[in-house]
């Protein structure tokens, strides 16, 4: 009722009307002599009420006709829009691409006949996806390829009513040609120049006790062998140093380098001197830079990747990561004592110059990371220094090792957490970052990004990531372990009485721990590294009681060693459901080497929220090369991997991949 009262007072005609009426009858109030008055307002109020009618129909139909015109025209020229539009358009019902009408352009574009009737957009292109139109998207992610001719395909979406009150999904697609522009845009990607640097790796050790015509020859045989692989690219090949050429050449070539796997390391590896010694070589690419002095400066970063990871490999450096091929064959020691000794010169001004002292290790830290880090402790205390150790001393895996040094006296406040040391940390602050090379690894992230001066002791070979500009970087691939490094460090540093008891041990216990006891990258220089510690008073008992387990320990390790399955003839995997402790897989793994036949084994394993991979390898298996395909890292012999937001099937799915490849690249028979 209020409604119909409120549009009543509304100001329209009606109302007027209305309020005439109501003055024309308040007239007959005024007497007599006013009746003649008040019957002719009324008449008048008819006569304006007939005519307001009238002109209001005349009206109405002027409208009606001039929308009907306007609807006829804007349909005409909609009609011949789409008719003549002289971009391809075509209408379809989303539903199930049924073509509802196209334009003549369209019809030359696909070649097809005078109309569409109950046609599939599909069948006629079958590239075509319409998962965009249905997200509210304007635009195709992808060109759609018909014929010879590329298009980029705009679309917009509309709700047609149907009968019996059924709606149904139109979608209108414009298809503009960019064959020419696409061709033109390849062309300059494929013409961008590419710098490789190509270095002989192991050029002293081939050359060395040879005669000068043997020399000759056998370079000759390695430049033969790197200007056939050059050739018919028609780019430009220059030796520029007695070890080093340099390759310029356009990118169109790259991807038949990468799909032969860069041919040269293996060409190059089948010449041998007299001694029966092959050449190796790495291959730094350097690509996608805003300038050709850029495209160099990324070759020479892979090159230097490509020796720190051991050489014999090609490393590709674009502008966002790397990228490896090879590294395959066994790292040769090419350590010298002179490099150890500048090495250790260095690293003692560092710890003089220092407010404060801070040794880390990776996360989890092990009897290496543990024992690379007491050694760097009794180095600074040789210079008049205290260092503390940054450890999580809840989450580690040398708990009994780091028990044992709290109790000396020297030790007693040493260990330190992140968080302690955070606070701490000033300008003059000096951070040793002991057996790990990735910034995502150490103990804390935070704690490296606060510290300006950092030293890296490390024996892992480099993956994409690494800590980068450090004061001092003592990176050796082929060294058995960081304690090992450290151990030698320290033969310049401080004499065998200067080094406690512990601490020997301790260094000790990180080099059998990553050596497996002198069974895996051992060298003549890990020997010496262990007979200078047994001089320093390590008891090799004290020793092997670090690396004992108790007996639940040695069950659930051979749980894990029970699930596993032998894959391709010589390589293990095994798969626990449950969550699994990182040690007890380690251990795991390392145990499944000593089966007849096995020459690698992988753990794959629930931790916490995550997938973690622990490898090992006993043979010619590169583990760090198969992990690194699933975001890890490591040495040839020892590597693991952390996933995320992955099933365990998924990622052992992955693995299997990964070994497939690994195994197809290397020549592997299944």
């Amino acid at each position: 009722m209020n409604k119909k009262i409120k549009r009543l007072f509304e100001p329209n005609m009606r109302l007027y009307f209305l309020l005439l009426v109501v003055f024309a009858a308040a007239t007959f109030l005024f007497g007599s002599h006013a009746k003649t008055l008040a019957i002719v307002e009324i008449g008048v109020v008819v006569v304006l009420f007939f005519y307001s009618m009238y002109a209001g129909r005349k009206r109405n139909a002027e409208i009606l006709k001039y929308i009907e015109s306007l609807t006829y025209n804007v349909d005409s020229a909609a009609k011949d829009n789409l008719v003549n539009f002289p971009m391809p358009m075509a209408i379809f019902n989303l539903e199930d691409t049924e073509i509802v009408t196209a334009n003549d352009s369209f019809l030359k574009v696909t070649g097809g006949g005078e109309h569409f009737f109950q046609m599939r957009l599909t069948d006629i292109v079958p590239e075509f996806k319409t998962k965009w139109l249905v997200e509210g998207k304007n635009e195709s992610p992808k060109t759609v390829v018909v014929g010879d001719r590329i298009y980029r395909v705009f679309g917009n979406v509309v709700r047609v009513a149907q009968g019996g009150g059924l709606q149904s999904l139109l979608a209108t697609t414009y298809w503009l040609d960019v064959t020419d522009e696409t061709h033109m845009q390849e062309e300059f990607s494929a013409s961008r120049p590419v710098f490789a640097i190509i270095m002989l790796d192991n050029y002293d050790e081939l050359l060395n006790g040879l005669t000068e015509k043997d020399k000759s020859a056998l370079l000759s045989m390695i430049d033969d062998r790197i200007s056939d692989w050059a050739g018919g690219c028609g780019g430009y090949l220059s030796k520029y140093d007695r070890d080093r050429y340099i390759f310029l050449f356009e990118e169109r070539y790259l991807a038949g380098f990468t799909a032969a796997r860069f041919s040269l390391l293996d060409a190059v590896r089948e010449v041998l001197n007299p001694r029966g010694v092959s050449a190796t070589v790495s291959i730094g690419v350097g690509k996608d830079g805003k300038t050709l002095y850029e495209d160099f400066q990324f070759a020479s970063l892979s090159i230097d990747m490509a020796l720190s990871r051991g050489g014999d490999q090609a490393v590709i450096k674009n502008r966002y990561n790397f990228e490896f091929y090879g590294g395959r064959s066994a790292q040769l020691e090419k350590r010298t004592k002179v490099k150890s000794r500048v090495m250790a010169n260095s690293l003692s001004e560092l710890l003089c110059a220092a407010s404060q002292i801070f040794v880390m290790g990776h996360k989890q830290a092990d009897l290496d990371a543990v024992g690379a880090a007491v050694g760097i402790c009794c180095a600074a205390r040789k210079k008049g220094k205290k260092a503390r150790i940054v450890l999580d001393l809840e989450h580690n895996l040398a708990r009994d090792l780091v028990e044992r040094m709290r109790t000396l006296p020297e030790y007693e406040d040493v260990f330190i957490s992140p968080e302690a040391a955070i606070l701490e940390a000033d300008g003059n602050s000096l951070l040793v970052v002991v057996d790990t090379n990735r910034p995502e690894q150490v103990e804390s992230e935070t704690l490296l990004l606060s510290c300006n001066r950092v030293a890296v002791i490390d024996h892992h070979r480099r993956a994409s990531t690494y800590i980068q500009d450090a004061a001092l970087s003592f990176h050796e691939p082929y060294a058995s372990s960081a304690s090992e490094l450290v151990t030698e460090l320290l033969q310049y540093i401080a004499e065998p009485s200067d080094i406690l008891r512990l601490e020997a041990e301790a260094l000790l216990a990180g080099i059998v721990l990553d050596t497996k006891s002198f069974t895996l990258s051992t060298g003549g220089r890990t020997f010496d590294a262990a007979a200078f510690l047994r001089r320093a008073g390590a008891d090799t008992v004290e020793v092997k009681k670090f690396l004992q387990t108790d007996i639940r320990t040695a069950m659930q390790r051979y749980a894990i060693i029970q699930k596993a399955k032998v894959y391709k003839g010589g390589i293990a995997i095994a798969a626990p459901e449950t969550a699994e402790d990182r040690v007890i897989a380690a251990q795991a793994a390392d145990e499944l080497l000593n089966i007849l036949g096995i020459q690698a084994s992988f753990v794959v394993f629930p931790e916490d929220e995550r997938i973690s991979i622990s490898a090992r390898s006993i043979g010619d298996v590169n583990v760090q090369v198969i992990v690194e395909k699933l975001g890890g890292g490591g040495n040839k012999s020892t590597a693991g991997a952390q996933i995320t937001g992955k099933t365990q099937k998924d990622v052992v799915r992955e693995l299997l991949a990964a070994i497939d490849d690994y195994l197809a690249g290397s020549g592997g028979e299944e």
